[in-house]
């Protein structure tokens, strides 16, 4: 069994967390997080407007915290200088409105080291953190990566074992929540694992289609949501007001429509239907295919267009309004 006293080398950091805007307890509290998406202009760069416009939405539909650059957000297709920029702009302009998590998962601890150390200088209020994927590690490396970030400040724990091949399994987590700036764990393995955690007094962030029985059946304490950068309203209404079987199976088709290529090709192609960002998108995501991009027009239609973001009509589009941006 591994333990935090049987590891057999030190994996010690000196603590230079130092952040007044908030506190570990704050950030637990959070029930309602959006993974933001990342809108590009067409030479493939930033569109700060758009983005502001799209977290100004979140933050005007009760969202209380803001994830940045995930995987949701393309963090992946970022530089790190691109990466940090983006978390400043969102502390800058929102941190006085809503929390700010920043992405600072790598495969290489090195690496996730000094992005956390760089999210944390310029005010994120903690950090996402995935397992190392692709070259997974041992049980007691995956202990060892985690340890050597928890001192730095407070961190959220990302298990989706989908996209990195690897499952974070209770004997890891339980470890690494004994460390004070363990803020909890965003989980999407099922709520039979939400349910140990909670049970444990372990703070747990569920996912769109699992968090109605996660939430109000399982004791997490809220949702990292895609599906919000769309339905922010409906999304905020089956978190925070009860129980809502009825919500839960209306929104049961959207979330299905936003995984059926990996996310977030799904949301990218939405936004742009609905007239939110500019139809561009940075390789290796290329667009929806028309035919699941009319079938996102009638999903828009059978829901009611009053419950998505924006105001113009939803599009059909066609495949030469997409900009496929491979330099950038």
């Amino acid at each position: 069994m591994l333990s935090a006293s049987n590891l057999p080398f030190s994996t010690s950091i000196t603590t230079n967390f130092n952040n007044n805007r908030t506190s570990i307890e704050e950030v637990r509290s959070l029930r309602f997080i959006t993974a933001v998406k990342t809108p590009y202009l067409p030479s493939g760069g930033f569109d700060l407007e758009a983005y502001d416009n799209l977290v100004n939405t979140q933050i005007a539909n009760g969202v209380e915290g803001i994830l940045v650059a995930g995987s949701t957000g393309e963090g992946q297709l970022m530089t790190w200088d691109e990466q940090i920029m983006l978390i400043a702009h969102t502390v800058n302009s929102f941190g006085n409105k809503v929390k700010v998590i920043g992405n600072a998962g790598s495969n290489c601890t090195k690496e996730a080291i000094n992005a956390t150390e760089r999210g944390f200088a310029v005010g994120m209020d903690a950090a996402l953190h995935i397992n190392p994927y692709y070259g997974r590690t041992s049980m007691a490396g995956l202990v060892a990566h985690y340890n050597s970030l928890l001192p730095i400040g407070p961190i959220i724990i990302y298990n989706v074992p989908s996209r990195s091949n690897q499952d974070i399994p209770p004997s890891v987590v339980e470890i690494l929540a004994q460390n004070p700036n363990f803020v909890g764990i965003k989980e999407c393995v099922g709520n039979e694992r939400v349910k140990l955690y909670t049970d444990k007094g372990i703070v747990v962030w569920s996912v769109d289609s699992l968090i109605h029985e996660a939430k109000w059946d399982c004791g997490a304490v809220g949702v990292q949501s895609v599906a919000s950068n769309l339905v922010p309203g409906l999304m905020r209404e089956l978190v925070f007001e009860g129980k809502n079987p009825t919500l839960h199976s209306k929104l049961m088709p959207l979330f299905h429509w936003l995984i059926i290529e990996p996310s977030p090709i799904a949301l990218n192609t939405a936004l742009a239907q609905l007239g939110i960002i500019k139809p561009v998108f940075r390789l290796p995501y290329v667009p929806l295919s028309k035919e699941q991009r009319v079938g996102f027009v009638n999903l828009v239609k059978e829901m009611g267009r009053e419950h998505f973001v924006g105001e113009k009509d939803v599009q059909v589009l066609e495949d030469d309004d997409f900009i496929i941006v491979d330099r950038y």
